[in-house]
């Protein structure tokens, strides 16, 4: 008689492959291949610095002795391509001057085929990605308005689903500030579940005030009613983003479980709403730098018109051309060229930043004009208030990148 445990028979699918279908998260796995330094300590991705223990942020006051810090957010549609290691992002990353913050966000950072939707998750890409920024953001460099000499970004959040990739970085002196990080992640792609759409929001405290960023890719299609199906993808992802609570908060309080339940929240990604109206129609008017004309035919301002998405979120000024589609490596709309076989989209800005909720002030909102992908990136500095807790009562902070505030200057 043969044993019993030869004679059962395996399952078909792995566990591991299981979960990510479905998007559940075992104990400890919240965060992939991510630095585990502020919650237990430091690993490899805390780098030393030049900066010594006692240093403080480099802030600007306000003639309310407030402190303001500065949060740069890019989206980014790579359209599956690996990028290669000489890479430049300088134009990208370092259009602005020193950020506090940095949150960067990806879709398609792998081809969404068979395989890499339904097989093992393939980060090799997402390693790339994470080495080039780290590269950009700690190259020295001076800011010439002020002299000051770049920063040591470190990574502290990091999360990947098929081919939406979400990071965050900080400035080394504000890794302990920086506390709560948690992870949710949405599937809104095959049967509704699966990761080639959805969402990544990551949950963070600085100091006492709770931020959430969430990075989304949402149902694609320009056919009429597409708009709708994009609605009911926000619409899930605000539903079913919940935040595992944290052991130990030792008198930290309620966490945030929702995204809407946090004091500070930006939502990027390729939102992928279009512009109603004919390829040759928009492109004439993309042409003549016409914006407001096309920006009259974008589905996400009709929508939120009508109050069917996104209602009370802001978004700031489109000042720019439609960030999507392009030729490869060209800045022609794709199906221009007639002698050319290629999908014929209208140009349109699928991909955008929006704000929800007080303390959040967007001090630029631009596009960038790499082609290494069909998308544009776009890019968004904030400045966003803070709150301390000082002598035992909370007080305001905003930290920008100007004068240094020392220690003596924040006691009674």
């Amino acid at each position: 008689m043969s044993d019993e445990s030869s004679t059962r028979r395996k399952p078909p699918w792995s566990k591991c492959l299981v979960r990510k279908w479905f998007n559940i998260k075992s104990k400890g796995q919240l965060f992939q291949d991510v630095d585990d330094s502020i919650s237990k300590g430091g690993d490899g991705e805390w780098r030393s610095s030049s900066f010594s223990e006692r240093e403080t942020w480099r802030v600007k006051k306000t003639r309310r002795g407030d402190l303001m810090p500065e949060i740069f957010v890019s989206t980014w549609n790579v359209g599956g391509i690996c990028p290669p290691l000489r890479l430049n992002l300088d134009d990208w990353l370092l259009s602005s001057p020193f950020a506090d913050i940095y949150v960067l966000g990806f879709q398609e950072i792998v081809p969404l085929n068979a395989g890499n939707v339904l097989g093992a998750e393939n980060n090799a890409p997402a390693k790339k990605w994470v080495s080039l920024i780290r590269k950009t953001l700690n190259s020295p460099r001076e800011q010439a308005a002020t002299g000051a000499m770049t920063p040591v970004y470190l990574l502290v959040a990091r999360k990947q689903m098929v081919g939406i990739f979400l990071t965050v970085w900080v400035r080394t002196e504000m890794k302990d500030d920086v506390r709560n990080l948690r992870v949710s992640c949405v599937g809104r792609g095959l049967m509704g579940r699966l990761g080639n759409k959805g969402s990544i929001s990551i949950s963070m405290s600085l100091h006492e005030t709770s931020f959430c960023f969430v990075c989304c890719h949402l149902t694609s299609g320009q056919r009429e009613g597409d708009e709708l199906r994009r609605n009911s993808d926000v619409m899930e992802i605000l539903r079913r983003s919940r935040f595992p609570p944290v052991d130990d908060l030792a008198g930290e309080g309620r966490l945030p479980e929702t995204i809407l339940d946090h004091s500070r929240i930006i939502w990027l990604g390729d939102l992928n709403y279009r512009v109603a109206l004919s390829h040759n129609a928009a492109r004439s008017l993309a042409q003549a730098r016409d914006w407001s004309s096309l920006l009259e035919n974008d589905q996400l301002h009709k929508e939120q018109r009508f109050r069917r998405v996104f209602e009370g979120w802001k978004e700031g000024k489109i000042s720019f051309p439609p960030t999507y589609k392009y030729s490869a490596n060209s800045d022609r709309f794709s199906g221009d060229d007639l002698k050319v076989r290629e999908k014929r989209r209208t140009p349109a800005w699928c991909d955008r930043i929006l704000w929800y909720g007080s303390g959040l002030s967007q001090l630029s909102y631009l596009r960038g004009d790499s082609k290494l992908s069909d998308h544009r990136p776009v890019f968004g500095v904030f400045s966003a208030e803070v709150e301390l807790v000082c002598c035992g009562s909370p007080t305001k902070s905003m930290a920008c990148s100007g004068s240094r505030i020392e220690v003596e200057e924040l006691l009674p």
